[in-house]
C-alpha cells in the first residue's frame, strides 16, 4: 500500500471534503492517529511490528521514541500485563493543522482536554511472560494506542479489551477492531457516547467547557440488570487521586504549590505505571486550570530531550519526568524537587507518608524514599482535610469517594486562586459604549501586576478559602511562570474574539449606506475590503455571531458596491 506523506494527508482531506465523501479512516482518526504493535527483536532491540492503518506515516524520530517508550525499563522487573502511558513531542514539520471538527471540538472542549497539535499520547499495554519456544525465553509485546486526545481512562480500559484479544488472534484482530473503531461517532464535548467494540459498548461522557467541573451524568450499571450491560466510563480522564497521591496525601499542599508554578519535578517510581499515573495526577491537580509546562508520564535515557533535560549548564526546565531507571538518580540529582517513590508500606490502615527532606547525600536518594527538596510552601497545610482523609481510611471509606475528597479540595483550592485573576483581567476589556462602526476595535489594557496586587486587600482568595498564608507571594511567583503565561494568552486570545464580535455587530446596526454618500470612491473601496476581511474571520475562525447578521453584512457589501462605478464593481467582483 502507497505511504502518504504528512503533507498529503490535509490534501486528502480537502479533496474528500471537496467531493462530499467521508475520508477514509476519517472517524478513526478523530479518536486515534494510530495503532502500534512493538515487539522484541534480538538483532534490533525493540522495533515496531505493525501501524494500522498502514497508511499513516511516522517519522523516524517518533518510531524510535514509540518503541522505546512501550517496554518498561529492565530494572521495573514488570512480569505479566502492564498498562502505562508517555507523551511524545510531534517532530517538526509533521504537525497536521486541525480540520474543521478538530478546531469546533478544542472550541467547546474543557482546555485540558482539548486536541494536541505538538504532541502525541501513548497508551501502552505490555505483556512479558515466559515462553520456552522463544529464543530469548520471554514473549514480549506491546499493543499501542497514539492519540492526540488525553483520554487516559478510556484509552487505558479499550486497551485491557482489545490487547488479551490481539495477543491470542493477532492482526486480523487489530483490524477489525480499527474498523469497529472507524464507525465510532466523533467525540462531541457534553455528549454521552455510545462506542461499540468486540460486542461491548463502552459508554463515555465527553464533557464541555460549559459542564460543572467534576460531573458526570453517567454512573454505573445496576448489577441486577440481566441485560448485557454497557461499560460505564464516567469520566475520560479523570484518575483516582486518592490511589494516585497515596504516598503523598499530607503534601498535598505542597505538590499543588510546585504544580501551579510550574516548577522542574522528576518522580522516581519503581513501575512506569505509577511513573506514568503520578505524573498525570500530579499535572491535573491543578484544574480547571491547564498545565501548560511539557511533561513526561514516563522517560527514559532513549528519549530524544534526553540532553536537552538532562544538561548542568542551565537550570532544570520546567517540566516534569517520571522515571524508572536507577541511571537517573544520578543524572537528575540536582534538580530542585524530586518525588522518590517506594513500594506501598502499610503504617496501620494508612500508607506510610514520605518525608520532606533536603537532598545531602546521593546515596540518600538511591535507597530511602522521600521528597528531596528545599521548598517552603507560601500556603498552611488545611489539617482538616488531612483529618477527614484519615478517618475516611479507618471507617474504610471506598477510594473514590476518598478520590473526590481530594479532587474536590484541589478544585476549590484552584477555584479561590484564579478567581480574583479572572475578575482583574475582565477590567481590562474596554467598555462597549466604546466600540463604534468606523473605528478599529479599542486596546484591551496590558496586565499590570501591581495593579492587580492592589486587588487583593479587597476582592482576593481571602474571600472563597479559608487557607492562611502569603497569598500575594505566590500569585508574584505565579505571574512568573510558563502557567501564568499560557493561562493569559488564552484569555487574551478569548477577550480579543469577545471584541472581534462585538465590533461585528455594531457594524451590521450601523447605517452604512448613508455614511457612503460623503466619503471618496478610495475610502468606500477601503470599508468594502475591510467588511469583507470581518466576514472572512467570522467565517473561517467561526465566530459566534448570528447566521442573520453575517447575510446581513454581506448583503450591505453588495450594495455598497453596486454604488461605485461598473470598472470598480468589476475589479471587486474579481477579488
Amino acid at each position: 500500500m502507497e505511504l502518504w506523506e504528512p503533507e498529503s494527508r490535509c490534501r486528502r482531506v480537502q479533496h474528500y471534503a471537496a467531493s462530499g465523501s467521508t475520508l477514509p479512516w476519517d472517524r478513526f482518526s478523530a479518536w486515534l492517529e494510530c495503532v502500534c504493535v512493538v515487539t522484541f527483536d534480538l538483532e534490533l532491540g525493540q522495533a515496531i511490528e505493525l501501524v494500522y492503518p498502514h497508511d499513516v506515516r511516522l517519522t523516524e524520530k517518533e518510531k524510535t521514541s514509540i518503541c522505546y517508550l512501550s517496554f518498561p525499563d529492565s530494572y521495573s522487573g514488570c512480569l505479566g500485563d502492564t498498562q502505562f502511558s508517555f507523551r511524545i513531542r510531534q517532530s517538526v514539520g509533521h504537525k497536521l493543522s486541525m480540520n474543521g471538527e478538530e478546531e469546533k471540538y478544542n472550541r467547546d472542549a474543557p482546555v485540558v482536554l482539548q486536541w494536541d497539535r505538538a504532541h502525541y499520547y501513548g497508551f501502552v499495554y505490555f505483556r512479558q511472560v515466559k515462553d520456552s519456544t522463544i529464543k530469548r525465553g520471554y514473549f514480549q509485546k506491546s499493543l499501542v494506542l497514539i492519540s492526540r486526545l488525553p483520554f487516559v481512562n478510556l484509552f487505558c480500559s479499550l486497551l485491557q479489551l482489545v490487547a488479551p484479544e490481539y495477543f491470542e488472534k493477532l492482526e486480523p484482530c487489530l483490524e477489525a477492531v480499527c474498523n469497529e473503531i472507524d464507525q465510532w461517532p466523533a467525540p462531541v464535548p457534553g455528549k454521552t457516547l455510545s462506542l461499540p467494540v468486540m460486542g461491548v459498548v463502552i459508554q463515555v461522557w465527553i464533557p464541555s467547557k460549559n459542564d460543572k467541573i467534576g460531573t458526570s451524568p453517567l454512573k454505573q450499571p445496576n448489577q441486577e440488570n440481566l441485560l448485557p450491560a454497557p461499560m460505564v466510563i464516567p469520566t475520560v480522564n479523570e484518575l483516582d487521586f486518592f490511589r494516585c497521591f497515596q504516598q503523598i496525601l499530607i503534601h498535598i499542599q505542597m505538590v499543588w504549590e510546585l504544580m501551579l508554578l510550574g516548577e522542574p519535578v522528576i518522580v522516581m517510581a519503581t513501575s512506569p505505571t505509577v511513573s506514568s499515573d503520578t505524573v498525570l495526577a500530579l499535572t491535573s491537580c491543578i484544574a480547571p486550570l491547564k498545565y501548560y509546562c511539557d511533561y513526561r508520564p514516563y522517560f527514559t535515557i532513549h528519549d530524544n530531550e534526553f540532553k536537552e533535560y538532562t544538561t548542568r549548564t542551565q537550570a532544570p526546565p520546567n517540566v516534569v519526568l517520571g522515571v524508572t531507571n536507577p541511571f537517573f538518580i544520578k543524572t537528575f540529582q540536582h534538580w530542585p524537587h524530586i518525588f522518590r517513590l517506594g513500594e506501598i508500606k502499610m503504617s496501620g490502615d494508612l500508607p506510610k507518608q514520605i518525608k520532606v527532606k533536603k537532598l545531602m547525600k546521593i546515596r540518600t536518594l538511591d535507597t530511602k524514599p522521600g521528597i528531596y527538596t528545599s521548598y517552603r510552601t507560601f500556603l498552611h497545610k488545611d489539617k482538616a482535610l488531612i483529618k477527614r482523609l484519615l478517618k475516611g481510611i479507618q471507617r474504610k471509606r471506598p477510594s473514590e469517594v476518598q478520590s473526590a475528597i481530594v479532587r474536590r479540595h484541589l478544585l476549590e483550592l484552584t477555584q479561590s486562586f484564579i478567581i480574583p485573576l479572572e475578575r482583574y483581567v475582565a477590567s481590562l476589556m474596554p467598555l462597549q459604549r466604546t466600540i463604534t462602526a468606523w473605528k478599529n476595535p479599542p486596546q484591551i489594557r496590558p496586565f499590570n501586576q501591581e495593579e492587580f496586587m492592589k486587588t487583593l486587600e479587597h476582592a482576593g482568595p481571602q474571600l472563597t478559602s479559608v487557607l492562611k498564608g502569603d497569598w500575594v507571594g505566590l500569585y508574584r511567583h505565579f505571574i512568573k511562570s510558563p502557567n501564568f503565561d499560557g493561562w493569559f494568552r488564552m484569555r487574551h486570545q478569548e477577550m480579543r474574539k469577545k471584541l472581534d464580535i462585538l465590533h461585528f455587530e455594531v457594524l451590521c446596526q450601523a447605517d452604512l449606506l448613508k455614511w457612503i454618500r460623503e466619503k471618496s470612491e478610495v475610502e468606500i473601496v477601503d470599508l468594502v475590503l475591510k467588511l469583507r476581511e470581518k466576514l472572512i474571520k467570522a467565517r473561517v475562525h467561526q465566530l459566534p455571531v448570528r447566521e442573520d447578521l453575517l447575510e446581513k453584512l454581506e448583503l450591505y457589501v453588495e450594495t455598497v458596491i453596486s454604488s461605485l462605478p461598473h470598472d470598480l464593481q468589476v475589479v471587486l467582483h474579481r477579488h
